[in-house]
């Protein structure tokens, strides 16, 4: 399917969308990245890719807050993967209008310029954040929302502007929800990386917020593969569609399993820079994932441990980009 095929994703240089532009290009698409505009040319993840894929694609700048710009970087494409995002819970509370001027604002300049380039699919990413403490689990896709940070409250929004752009246009949208997506070039202030990392930069007491609440981890490879399967399936068009593993762990269980895979011995202090607002805390998290097996074919092949063994050695490879004597929000 794709071999040849115009594809466009948004945020092609943070943690997923950098994978994901990879995976592309290793299937023969014509992709085009777009990266957020900075005055030192930087492109993110896409600096460190080799030469031959780096050719291979066509790196645009540009901000998905500015409707006219993306109408010219959509115009030709033919699928668009919809990643870029304003994602730290922490910094939302501290401006959580720059989180509607990018989730909100900028979402609905990415559909309407789709809308207006008659783009053959839109694939757009939510979060398991949109959820907020499960009420139920597994969680899915019929789950209430929650609006437990700024920061979900501007996926959710985002969310509904793509599924009004479904029934009301009739654009082809899918709404793909990954749950914790992990693994090599995850952000500092995610807290496997932030376990990981003070662990091999020697750290015998780990700084850590609450470690109560679960998650369900899943691998980058695997997230991405999820993506494609979505893009792929007629079955999505419309559809909001859990990615995630159906198993949860909670971050106390995780620490213990990190540190066995590293063979330390330490302890955990808690931060209380680092917890949430009590109403805040997203306690439990557990997909149900029948829905994308359904309508795509995707399951998981990568377990937690075999995740995390990935993970270890590649930040063990680039502590170069992990400072652990600052709290990263």
């Amino acid at each position: 399917m794709y071999k040849g095929k115009k594809v466009l994703i948004t945020g092609a240089e943070g943690f997923i969308g950098s994978h994901l532009t990879e995976r592309l290009v290793e299937l023969g698409a014509d992709v085009t990245a777009l990266v957020q505009y900075n005055s030192f040319n930087n492109w993110g993840w896409i600096d460190t890719f080799e030469k031959e894929v780096k050719d291979s694609i066509k790196v645009v700048t540009g901000d998905i807050r500015e409707y006219d710009g993306m109408k010219k970087v959509v115009r030709g494409q033919e699928l668009v993967f919809h990643l870029a995002a304003l994602i730290a819970i922490p910094y939302s509370y501290h401006s959580p209008m720059a989180y509607v001027r990018t989730n909100i604002e900028g979402t609905t300049n990415v559909l309407e310029a789709c809308k207006e380039c008659e783009v053959e699919k839109i694939v757009h990413t939510s979060t398991s954040e949109t959820y907020g403490t499960a009420l139920y689990v597994p969680i899915n896709e019929n789950h209430p929302l929650q609006g437990q940070s700024p920061y979900s409250a501007s996926k959710i929004g985002a969310d509904k502007i793509a599924e009004s752009y479904y029934r009301s246009f009739n654009l082809p949208v899918a709404t793909i929800r990954p749950f914790n997506t992990y693994g090599p070039r995850q952000s500092s202030r995610a807290v496997i990386p932030t376990i990981i990392s003070q662990i091999l930069s020697g750290k015998k007491e780990i700084k850590l917020g609450s470690l109560t609440p679960t998650r369900d981890f899943n691998y980058v490879a695997d997230t991405v593969e999820a993506f494609l399967k979505v893009a792929e399936s007629e079955k999505t068009i419309g559809e909001v569609i859990n990615a995630g593993s159906n198993y949860e762990i909670s971050i106390g269980d995780l620490v213990e399993k990190i540190a066995n895979i590293i063979g330390e011995e330490i302890t955990i202090l808690c931060d209380e820079e680092r917890l949430r607002p009590d109403k805040s805390e997203v306690n439990r998290l557990w997909a149900d994932n029948t829905r994308i097996k359904e309508l795509s074919g995707w399951e998981p092949k990568y377990s937690l441990d075999q995740g995390l063994e990935k993970t270890v050695a590649w930040i063990k490879e680039n502590m170069k980009y992990f400072k652990t004597d600052i709290y990263n929000v």
